[in-house]
């Protein structure tokens, strides 16, 4: 009986893999383009589906404690999935940093912001868009840019802040603002910035934008959630986060 049990387990899980089998995964903002693409990749060479749910890390977080059915997390820090872990929503064994992020000074208009920030320093404009520091890493580190560079006073007044680094980057595309911090992989693809002007900051300004990904107990039985996992680790994963800008 047990070996029979055994053999029905093994034919389940052969045919999840040979049909292919969805999984729900939350997607901190500033990796949605990439995810995109390694989820085609994903769904090309494993026959499994990776339906996306993009959003700021906080909010993701709050949604995963209220109940949110998502699978897996891929965060913009590392300080969320550890969290989760902690209370008991998600696997401990499965946390792993998938990328390391960038953060960028970026406006859409050619020439203005220069390679070195100055502009920052010259304060020749009225808004800077950033993600809320209290619901988005790249927020944090932008505020840590700026309180190093001892401006976080002088600038405060003129910030607009954005639920994620996606909404930041919106602000900034569409000239509501004229310049905001916004995560490298939105503005560079393959090392050539796609449009504008943008300082690359130094990380030494900022705290480490480490982001891991994290298995969520709603899909520690999903074997297309765990086969992400594993896909996020391989060479054609490597490839598509390291085009984006990512370390």
């Amino acid at each position: 009986m047990k070996r029979f049990a055994w053999a029905l387990l093994a034919l389940g899980t052969h045919c999840a893999v040979l049909f292919g089998a969805d999984t729900t995964v939350a997607v901190a903002a500033n990796f949605s383009e990439p995810m995109q693409k390694i989820a085609a990749a994903f769904a090309r060479d494993t026959g499994h589906r990776a339906l996306l749910a993009v959003g700021s890390t906080g909010k993701l977080s709050a949604q995963i404690q209220n109940g949110a059915p998502f699978d897996a997390l891929l965060a913009a820090d590392e300080l969320t999935p550890k969290q989760l872990v902690a209370e008991g929503l998600a696997d401990p064994v499965s946390l792993f940093t998938y990328a390391t992020g960038r953060l960028a000074l970026w406006s859409a208009q050619p020439g203005l912001v220069d390679a070195r920030g100055a502009i920052l320093q010259r304060g020749n404009f009225q808004r800077l868009a950033l993600a809320d520091p209290k619901l988005a890493p790249y927020g944090a580190a932008a505020m840590d840019v700026l309180v190093a560079l001892k401006l976080d006073a002088r600038l405060r007044s003129r910030l607009v802040l954005g639920e994620s680094v996606g909404q930041a980057y919106l602000f900034a595309a569409s000239g509501n603002a004229p310049l905001g911090f916004v995560a490298l992989s939105q503005v560079q693809l393959d090392g050539r910035l796609r449009s504008g002007s943008a300082w690359i900051v130094p990380q030494s300004l900022h705290r480490p934008i480490k982001q891991d990904f994290v298995l969520l107990a709603h899909g520690k039985a999903n074997v297309a959630a765990r086969s992400l996992a594993q896909y996020l680790r391989g060479a054609e994963a490597h490839r598509i986060i390291r085009s984006h800008g990512y370390d």
